[in-house]
């Protein structure tokens, strides 16, 4: 059942009416007006957002209402509550690309952080596979980076990853390169792109010339192929990129249920 609505204030309305929000839930309307505001840089990576009350205020509606347009943000890994001290906007820590972002772990289920060794760093223009993944016209200008990914010091996994030019304005090999943190980090602190969730593809492929190089395995060696599209706010893409996986002595493993429940870190 839909919560009675009373005739919220000019301010309120205008706030629950942009963009046709009438035909969803309440609570669903007030959270895509929160994500509007996250989107547009309201409340920074890290920043504290407006107490539940203050929010109801603004919108004119309940305290609840608020409050479950909150826990699908939290669910969601866009905000993150901490006890006694409110609700943040979640920052790329490495926690949250370990337990989050990152999905290969030891036979035994043990996680660690890849260490990362930048490959090459070239300007190109979209193929036909990256304008439908990022949404850009064919021929766009992009950024390939190529990384391999070592764990416990052995190469694991080598990446190809593909970004659009221009949500990415000014980025040079040496930004990349000599970062602090993770790379969602990078985008999230120098362009305001915060990676909120993934969708991935896997193929089992043997591996092709490139992959195997990097890797230091034989040509033709099966390997786990990923696919992986990430998303910022509003369903934009932001990210291509194409992993291969010498699978060997590692597992892919996505724990939704955890996800779901709550249980990695920053929920």
């Amino acid at each position: 059942m839909l919560e009675c609505r009373t005739m919220p204030t000019p301010s309120a309305m205008d706030t629950l009416a942009a963009g046709g929000l009438g035909q969803n839930p309440l609570y669903k309307e007030v959270k895509i007006r929160l994500t509007r505001s996250l989107a547009s840089g309201d409340w920074p990576p890290g920043a504290a957002i407006p107490s539940e009350s203050r929010l109801a205020t603004q919108f004119n509606v309940s305290i609840g209402t608020v409050r479950k347009a909150i826990d699908e943000l939290v669910a969601e890994k866009i905000l993150v509550r901490h006890q006694g001290r409110g609700t943040f906007v979640a920052t790329h820590s490495a926690d949250r690309t370990l337990f989050y972002f990152f999905h290969i772990v030891g036979q035994d289920g043990s996680r660690e952080l890849p260490t990362i060794e930048l490959l090459s760093f070239r300007s190109g223009k979209a193929g036909a596979e990256e304008q439908e993944a990022l949404a850009i016209d064919k021929g766009a200008p992009v950024f390939r980076i190529r990384n391999l990914l070592r764990l416990a010091g052995q190469p694991v996994l080598y990446d190809e990853i593909t970004i659009p030019e221009a949500r990415f304005e000014g980025l040079t090999e040496a930004m990349f390169a000599q970062r602090e943190g993770t790379i969602y980090g990078l985008y999230q602190a120098q362009w305001g792109i915060n990676v909120v969730r993934i969708s991935e593809r896997l193929s089992a492929v043997a591996a092709p010339a490139k992959a195997a190089s990097a890797l230091g395995l034989a040509a033709e060696l099966p390997m786990l192929m990923i696919r992986r599209v990430a998303w910022t706010y509003n369903d934009q893409p932001v990210e291509y990129r194409v992993s291969w996986v010498d699978t060997r002595a590692h597992d892919y493993l996505s724990d939704l249920w955890k996800a779901n429940q709550g249980g990695l870190p920053g929920a």
